[in-house]
């Protein structure tokens, strides 16, 4: 069976580096859990690196954080939909607005449950996801500041997220300045402006983000220990602390070349025959797992020899060349895997989640 494994040691390397960088730059941040997809077990691994705050995007993920450890504050990281606005109150302390609409209707719902809700309002900044356009951000707050059971606490935006557009000192600069604007105005405090996601992060090691720009959300930098910008590890990051294992349930030498006319394959594409090699026969690895759990794009052999051909349903095929290190059935094999690939994994009820 195909299993996920997470590195407990790298995965408090990755924290306590990060954590010292933003102590070293005074910057306040919180983790990111939302591709651990709830799961109980990698939530509690999180949990104990003693983060503060986390950051999620899914209610039952919020409860489940809830659950494990009360004490941990809580923030919803989408403008939340209408029909959850009960349950929002019950699990997140606060969450990321846009609409005034739904901010009204928060604050009723925060009236019937005596509570004081806090919120970010997002501010758009050019990557055309979610955020208040700037011309509009005066109104907004003014708006909602009249509103009883509201507190604002910060206001941030998305780079990179949608559209590629990247984060620059000139736009992280922008937000900082209508922080000052917004508490000038209204007279009011803003605990956080929060523009720092994993993209943001490289920019902070440059010396590239201003002192007003204070809060960063962490994810894929702290699972990954990679340059979002460069695609390059981070020095002093490790990269391992997730890793797929699937096992080879075939392993024979075959011919290179199709000999056969092609048509649509299950990933929904042809194959060009032209393209392989005829008369050549390569060894070709079948490992026990497929699309249905990962799209084999989103991984990579650890083993540098080896290279994925493709995938049906359930089934992956490697190309592993002269099999110099010997690999049989029942072998496992490792990959590396992204973001999107290990979103997918912790997606898969077909996939172990397991402990190093």
């Amino acid at each position: 069976m195909a299993y996920l494994e997470l590195n407990r040691e790298a995965l408090a390397h990755n924290y306590q580096f990060l954590a010292d960088h933003f102590h070293k730059n005074q910057k306040h941040w919180g983790v990111v859990t939302k591709v651990l997809c709830g799961h109980k077990t990698y939530l509690e691994e999180v949990l104990k690196l003693h983060t503060g705050t986390v950051f999620d995007s899914r209610l039952s993920n919020l409860k489940a954080i809830r659950k494990l450890q009360p004490e941990t504050r809580t923030v919803y990281i989408k403008p939340p939909p209408k029909r959850i606005i009960p349950k929002l109150l019950e699990v997140a302390d606060v969450s990321f607005n846009t609409q005034l609409s739904t901010i009204r209707l928060i604050n009723e719902e925060a009236i019937r449950q005596d509570k004081i809700h806090q919120i970010i309002i997002m501010i758009e900044m050019g990557d055309l996801r979610e955020g208040v356009m700037r011309d509009d951000i005066l109104d907004f707050y003014a708006n909602v500041f009249e509103l009883s059971n509201i507190e604002v606490i910060g206001l941030g935006t998305n780079l990179n997220c949608l559209n590629g557009v990247m984060p620059s000192y000139d736009k992280l600069i922008q937000l900082s300045l209508y922080k000052e604007l917004i508490e000038a105005t209204f007279h009011q405090k803003i605990e956080w402006v929060t523009a720092g996601t994993s993209v943001v992060f490289p920019l902070l090691e440059q010396g590239l983000v201003p002192t007003g720009m204070n809060h960063f959300r962490m994810g894929e930098t702290l699972y990954f220990g990679n340059n979002l910008i460069t695609g390059e590890p981070l020095p002093g990051m490790r990269q391992d602390v997730f890793r797929l294992y699937a096992e080879i349930v075939e392993i024979m030498e075959k011919p290179e070349g199709l000999d056969q006319p092609t048509g649509v394959n299950a990933a929904g594409v042809t194959p060009d025959a032209d393209q392989f090699e005829r008369g050549r026969t390569r060894n070709r690895a079948l490992i026990d797992t497929g699309l249905l759990d990962i799209h084999y794009d989103n991984l990579k052999p650890v083993l540098q020899d080896l290279s994925v051909e493709g995938a049906s349903s359930d089934m992956l095929v490697v190309d592993v060349g002269n099999n110099d290190t010997n690999l049989n059935t029942g072998n496992h094999i490792a990959f590396q895997v992204n973001y999107m690939g290990l979103l997918s994994l912790m997606n898969s009820r077909y996939i172990e989640k397991k402990l190093l």
